[in-house]
C-alpha cells in the first residue's frame, strides 16, 4: 500500500501540470475526438482530461517504480521509525 502512495502522487502531481498546460492552450469546447467534436460539459472536459493525464502518468511512475532496483523498492514499502524526542 505505502508503495501505491509513490506512485500515484508524483503522477497526480504531473498530471495537474500536463492538464495547466494542456488546457491553457486548447479550449475544452473546440477538442475533437474520433473525427467528432466533443459534446461534453467544459467540467467534464476537464475532468476526463485530468483522469487521462492521471492514468498517462501513472504509467510512467509504475514503469519507473518497476525499474527500481529491489533493495530500493523495498527500502521505500517499509515504514521508517520515528525518531524519538527527549524532553
Amino acid at each position: 500500500m505505502r508503495s501505491m502512495i509513490w506512485i500515484l502522487w508524483p503522477a497526480f502531481l504531473s498530471a495537474a501540470i500536463a492538464e495547466f498546460g494542456f488546457f491553457a492552450i486548447a479550449d475544452p469546447q473546440e477538442l475533437y475526438w474520433m473525427g467528432e467534436p466533443v459534446k461534453f460539459s467544459v467540467t467534464t472536459t476537464y475532468s476526463l482530461g485530468f483522469l487521462f493525464f492521471w492514468l498517462i502518468c501513472t504509467g510512467s511512475s509504475v514503469l519507473t517504480y518497476l525499474l527500481l532496483p529491489p533493495k530500493v523498492r523495498k527500502a521505500l514499502a517499509e515504514k521508517p521509525e520515528m525518531p524519538k524526542i527527549e524532553s
